[in-house]
């Protein structure tokens, strides 16, 4: 299933990458390049996401559209870029900001992969065991693959064992799907109201730019209602406890991604059980009970 297989793009790496990248940028404007010059100096290092961007911004693209096409954390930053621009907000602090933010959350989602790598990789481990079975009763001397192919019964095994088979993979890829992490960024949008903010722009105005700078980070504007609220009542700068609530969705997710890791260790045994040890009966003790019966002289 696809939720199972290796090699798929790692977004705690894109994350790390993407801070990586970005705190580099800030250190350029902050030394006094422009922004697409600063963008041509991180491209002539190799980075690819910065030869794309200039790539574009050469073509006529604006510099967050260029951004947002990347995807993933790049479109965090595309939104930070946009909106501190509207507002005038520093350009270089807005980055150093977000290159951290990006940072801490790539550590948390990578602290998630690895706690979900045992779960995973017993997974992939317990798929395999029917075909294991039906192999080893082939390796024994038994014709198990021919009483499978020949005898009713046999072809009976075959389509219920393939049928538990690929319910148990269904079944897993669905769990572990929901055992990662959401994509994205959390407490971006907290983030993404701050910076709004450090431009000297009001609430409403800089909630706006934040609602229209991308649909996906809409999710966390009740965290930040709340955090305003606070803000209001407290007579606390709102900028400092958005950041401070960024931090604290991050560490959350952390938190939640190792509970859910727990649990999926726990929780596949319930498609061994239901479905993978009754397929490796199937397709590895039946053909042999089947081979061993056909070649069985019966008495005369």
């Amino acid at each position: 299933m696809h939720l199972l297989r290796r090699g798929e793009p790692d977004a705690g790496a894109m994350a790390s990458a993407a801070a990586a990248a970005v705190r580099t940028l800030a250190v350029l404007l902050q030394a006094g390049a422009r922004p697409i010059a600063a963008w041509r100096h991180l491209a002539d290092t190799g980075d690819p996401v910065a030869l794309r961007v200039v790539e574009r911004c050469a073509a006529g693209s604006e510099p967050a559209a260029a951004i947002d096409a990347e995807g993933g954390a790049w479109s965090d930053v595309a939104a930070a870029w946009e909106i501190a621009t509207v507002v005038g907000a520093p350009l270089a602090e807005v980055l150093r900001s977000l290159a951290e933010s990006l940072q801490d959350a790539a550590a948390a989602a990578d602290d998630v992969r690895i706690a979900l790598a045992e779960p995973m990789g017993t997974a992939r481990l317990l798929l395999w065991l029917p075909f294991v079975g039906l192999l080893l009763g082939f390796a024994l001397g038994f014709d198990t693959i021919g009483v499978l192919a020949t005898n009713p019964l046999g072809i009976v095994c075959v389509v219920a064992g393939l049928a538990l088979v690929l319910l148990a993979r269904l079944w897993t890829s669905r769990m572990v799907r929901r055992a990662r992490p959401r994509p994205g960024t959390p407490g971006m949008h907290a983030e993404l109201v701050a910076v709004a903010l450090s431009g000297g722009v009001g609430i409403p105005r800089a909630l706006r730019l934040v609602e229209h700078s991308t649909a996906r980070l809409v999710e966390g504007s009740a965290a930040t209602d709340a955090v305003l609220e606070l803000s209001r009542s407290a007579g606390v700068p709102a900028g400092t406890l958005l950041r401070a609530s960024a931090a604290q969705q991050r560490h959350e997710a952390r938190v939640q991604g190792r509970i859910r890791a727990a649990r999926l260790s726990s929780s596949l045994l319930l498609p061994l059980g239901a479905c993978t040890l009754p397929a490796f009966l199937l397709l590895g003790v039946a053909p042999l009970m089947l081979s061993v019966l056909g070649s069985t002289p019966l008495p005369t």
